[in-house]
């Protein structure tokens, strides 16, 4: 199994029971019981979709959610749900880093 802290650019890892108990935690997710109840509440809002719109009853493999500096993804494995935040690199920001090196 990999280890969610080798993930590249992690800043923070959740993994929960179905029901929403922490597992394990890390980085700016460590023990975060409030983000951990609102995942579990869009997990449960994808169960809720209306079937005629997603036929087959298909159900999530992976949610992610971004912002302008970091993302999260939200994926369903063994009956548990792994939440990783990832820090996104903006173009200014890879830019800005760019001209830093060439100097």
């Amino acid at each position: 199994m990999l280890s969610l802290e080798r993930i590249p650019d992690q800043i923070g890892h959740l993994v929960l029971t179905e029901d929403g108990a922490v597992l394990t935690s890390g980085g700016e997710l460590e023990n975060d019981e409030r983000f951990a109840n609102i995942i579990i509440g869009l997990v449960t809002l994808t169960n809720k979709i209306d079937p005629k719109a997603f036929p087959n009853n298909e159900a999530f493999d992976k949610i992610s959610i971004t912002y302008p500096d970091h993302c999260y993804i939200i994926c369903l494995s063994n009956k548990k749900i792994h939440i990783v935040k990832k820090r996104l690199l903006s173009l200014t920001s890879a830019t800005v880093e760019e001209s830093l090196i060439d100097v």
